[in-house]
């Protein structure tokens, strides 16, 4: 009986180990499949295997190739099911179960479009009205590949439900729910973002204008890049890079431990990230140690502790007693209140287990954030060098900066979804494109090679490609001629709608001065949606767009402008001032200038400017004067004209 059960496993591992039919996790169970158009389905078999595929009704076949490929395409379906797609090779079978038919939207960019629904106003809401099998979300994973992959690094489908919405995206959802308020239309959102990402990741070789002499000098420069990061990593820390966190006490005393000997932990300044003090590149889990002596009186009365912000996620203790403790919140003030149970009389120790997921990591902030304070309101700094700090995971920066290296993105987060039909792109990103001037200005160059290069690699060159223009951000201006770089980079976005089938959703109204992501997610994603039931689902007079300006005209020291996308007419958010306008005069100094609607006209005149040359609208990183709509409340968008 032995040898008839060890014979049985061998024979079910060997079996195991020969399954090589398999389906993309982009049509694995749940997937949404995009309506009126021939539908593929393709995968991975034997190679030279015969594969026979079933949707529904519909079957079709195919032959891998000496590499195991396969691919065939079925019927176009109209909007419906739920149905099943069965695949059989040989003896092999896969398959994915509750497939709808409905309207896949792509949706890219960086932290603006990854922030989850659980994350933006009015979430709470829609978690209660959440449950809807029409509406599903594949969220891509982070990955990256120097060479064009043809499957995905992980993902699933996820189905609408109090239970799941919450980790959808907060642009793609709202967006999906108002699609779905007025069409009858199953909604797949494929998510595929990276946080900090700048354009030129989302883009191929092609698309940059890259050889393939300087695409493999880019290979090799980002190889020695890492490698470089690795060596300094591991000569700072006197070895190899730790995997496991040994501070969690599996095989050794708990970090937090109030009597844990830490004379081996290198000094750290608080505030201050960890980068800035010589561990430039490090991501990853680190534990960072200091202690405050306390009198009986403090003891008792119990303490708020304030820890600044803490870049991403932290978990705290105070003697070992766990009092607080934040997850992907690298912008929001730590304050967490102490028990008297918690605290000695004498010696105290603060503990606080931070993890990196990418850029800067550990404790920032203002100096005075970071406290002891008492009921009564006496309170005590913790800042200075009186830290300790040691390292518990490593994971290297390089990979987190792949959001920052031409072509990685595309090659595994983008590349291997455009081997299916989709309704259209929706895109949020820009930010990390706004650093310098130049930058600004070849953005717009970039993103219509971007626009165009994913129509031809979808084979769509229709496709619909609608973005969100980057919301209002830091402080307002003092002066007319205090600008910033986001203008000029939002005049690069709007540069794309010279293309067919584009819509940009301007978003000066939603930003927050101290924010660069906007909780009003709500109006990004209904916005897109307008732009969307007009153009792809038909819907007749529907306005989707705020003013944008079409021509001006000088005359008697005062500028016409005249406006397309008025809808109803104009006015001004709220009912108030209009404000927002500039002047140039011969002398090349702008002035802010008086303006008053008249129709489907803005006349803008300033004393100081009796000849002007030039102007302009909403020309700042955050416009707060600009209070242009049409009818419809929809925000003007900025421009400039000489």
């Amino acid at each position: 009986m032995r040898t008839f059960i060890l014979s049985l496993v061998a024979l079910t591992l060997a079996s195991a180990a020969q399954a090589q039919l398999r389906l993309p996790l982009v049509l694995s169970d749940g997937a949404v499949l995009q309506r009126h158009h021939p539908i593929p389905v393709w995968g991975w078999a034997a190679p030279d295997a015969a594969v026979s595929v079933r949707l529904g009704d519909a079957t079709g076949q195919a032959t891998a190739d000496a590499e195991g490929r396969w691919r065939t395409t079925l019927p176009a379906r109209s909007a419906g099911g739920p149905v099943d797609l069965i695949v059989t090779s040989g003896g092999e079978r896969a398959q994915a179960t509750d497939l709808l038919v409905g309207d896949v939207w792509v949706l890219s960019g960086q932290s603006n479009m990854e922030w989850t629904l659980a994350n933006a106003d009015g979430a709470e809401a829609v978690v209660a009205t959440a449950d809807d099998p029409g509406l599903r979300h594949f969220l891509v994973p982070k990955s990256f590949a120097s060479m064009p992959q043809d499957e995905l690094a992980g993902g699933s489908w996820a189905v609408a439900s109090p239970e799941t919405i919450g980790g959808f995206s907060a642009v793609g959802t709202f967006f999906a729910r108002d699609i779905r308020a007025h069409h009858d239309v199953p909604i797949g959102l494929l998510h595929t973002s990276w946080g900090g990402s700048r354009i030129e990741p989302w883009m191929s070789a092609d698309m940059l204008g890259l050889s393939t002499a300087e695409v493999d000098a880019l290979r090799d420069q980002e190889a020695a890049r890492v490698n470089a990061l690795a060596a300094r990593l591991r000569g700072l820390l006197g070895g190899d890079l730790p995997t496991e966190d040994a501070g969690l006490g599996d095989d050794g005393p708990h970090w937090a431990a109030p009597d844990l000997d830490t004379s081996d932990w290198v000094r750290l300044q608080v505030p201050g990230l960890w980068e800035a003090q010589g561990y430039d590149g490090l991501d990853g889990v680190a534990w960072i140690r200091t202690s405050f002596t306390l009198s009986a009186a403090e003891a008792a009365e119990g303490l708020t502790l304030g820890l600044g912000m803490i870049d991403d996620s932290d978990e705290t203790w105070v003697n070992g007693v766990a009092v607080g403790g934040m997850t992907d919140a690298w912008n929001q003030v730590r304050r967490y209140p102490v028990p008297a149970e918690a605290l000695r009389v004498g010696a105290n120790t603060l503990t606080i287990r931070v993890t990196d997921t990418g850029g800067g990591g550990g404790i920032a902030g203002d100096a005075d954030l970071v406290y002891l304070e008492w009921p009564g309101g006496g309170r005590r700094s913790l800042a200075g060098a009186g830290w300790h700090f040691r390292p518990a995971v490593v994971r290297l920066d390089a990979d987190a900066q792949k959001n920052q290296v031409p072509m990685e993105l595309w090659n595994q987060m983008v590349a291997p979804l455009t081997a299916q039909p989709v309704a259209g792109v929706l895109w949020y990103q820009g930010e990390s494109n706004a650093n310098t001037p130049e930058d600004a200005a070849a953005y717009g160059a970039q993103f219509r090679a971007l626009i165009q290069g994913w129509r031809e690699a979808w084979n769509q060159p229709d496709l619909p490609f609608f973005w969100a223009q980057l919301a209002s951000f830091h402080a307002p201006p003092t002066g007319p001629d205090d600008t910033g770089l986001w203008p000029t980079l939002r005049e690069s976005q709007s540069a794309a709608l010279a293309l067919d089938r584009t819509a940009e959703a301007v978003l000066l109204d939603v930003g927050e001065s101290d924010d660069i992501h906007p909780r009003d997610k709500r109006s990004v994603g209904e916005r897109l949606s307008r732009a969307a039931r007009a153009m792809v689902y038909g819907e007749g007079g529907l306005v989707v767009s705020g003013p944008r300006y079409r021509r001006h005209t000088v005359g008697g020291g005062e500028v016409t402008v005249t406006f397309g996308h008025v809808g109803d007419g104009l006015g001004t958010r709220g009912g108030g001032p209009l404000g927002g306008f500039a002047l140039r005069g011969a002398d090349g100094a702008w002035h802010d200038a008086e303006a008053r609607i008249v129709g489907h006209r803005v006349v803008v005149s300033s004393p100081s400017v009796p000849i002007p040359v030039a102007v302009r609208y909403a020309w700042a990183d955050n416009p707060v004067a600009a209070t242009l709509v049409n009818a419809e409340g929809l925000p003007a968008a900025p421009f400039r004209a000489e």
